[in-house]
């Protein structure tokens, strides 16, 4: 077995320990990281809390079975947003927004005096550029802020709208992007509602009262984008809880 091999086990022997213990800690004191200590980890005194003991621990071998590959993935994608964070970090809010303006300006003009489009065309691309600055203020600002929970509350949902914005608010004025955005966009409204709204009672009234066209595909993808940043934002979360990078 090679050097690098037995790190990336060790490395995941370490996580799941991690992992077991924080489980542990969940109903019983001194469990996490107490066992190089010098009262050590703690165990029941008892013959029948010591039973307890290990049945909540061995409860809580296929909890990490599944818990841990999303460890993974949280760290994975703490490792791509702390690039990203790196780089606007060393721009800073002012160079983010100026950067954003000069590549959304630069393809604006691109369009409409290179390839000759319509002013629908210009406009969606003008727009999608206005929306992009924007929620990219918003998630360096929110982060610049500090603290996890403003971390995941904000700053994840707005980098996403940042991401998922532009080509809708594009498409609204573009009948190329519109053929492939919006029926897209309607196929996975149809989906959440089907699947994720349907369980909950909520489908009907959302069929009832909400009509997806014009504004209306922009709102859903800005309700989108919360959920999924959120989701992402807690995936790094539990990352830095099991594998932190201090």
């Amino acid at each position: 077995m090679s050097v690098g091999s037995e790190g990336v086990i060790g490395g995941l022997r370490i996580d799941l320990r991690r992992l077991h213990e924080t489980w542990m800690e969940l109903v019983y004191p001194r469990q996490r990281g107490a066992g190089d200590t010098v009262l050590g980890t703690w165990r029941p005194d008892t013959q029948l809390g010591m039973a307890l003991y290990r049945v909540w621990s061995a409860l809580g071998v296929p909890v990490i079975g599944v818990v841990y590959p999303l460890v993974l993935l949280g760290a994975f994608i703490r490792f791509q947003t702390r690039r990203i964070g790196r780089t606007a970090t060393s721009l800073g809010l002012l160079g983010v927004v100026v950067l954003s303006l000069v590549v959304w300006g630069a393809l604006a003009a691109l369009a409409r005096f290179q390839l000759d489009l319509i002013t629908g065309g210009f406009l969606a691309i003008a727009l999608a550029g206005g929306v992009a600055t924007v929620s990219a203020a918003l998630a360096i600002g929110a982060r610049a802020a500090g603290g996890r929970a403003t971390t995941v509350l904000l700053a994840y949902p707005f980098a996403m709208t940042a991401i998922f914005l532009p080509p809708v608010v594009a498409a609204l004025f573009s009948k190329t992007l519109a053929a492939v955005v919006l029926p897209n966009s309607t196929a996975l409204a149809r989906w959440l509602l089907a699947n994720a709204l349907a369980p909950i009672g909520l489908a009907e009234t959302f069929s009832r009262t909400f009509e997806l066209e014009g504004v209306g595909y922009v709102i859903m993808w800005l309700a989108i984008s919360f959920p999924i940043g959120w989701v992402l934002g807690s995936l790094v979360t539990l990352a830095d809880l099991v594998r932190p990078t201090e």
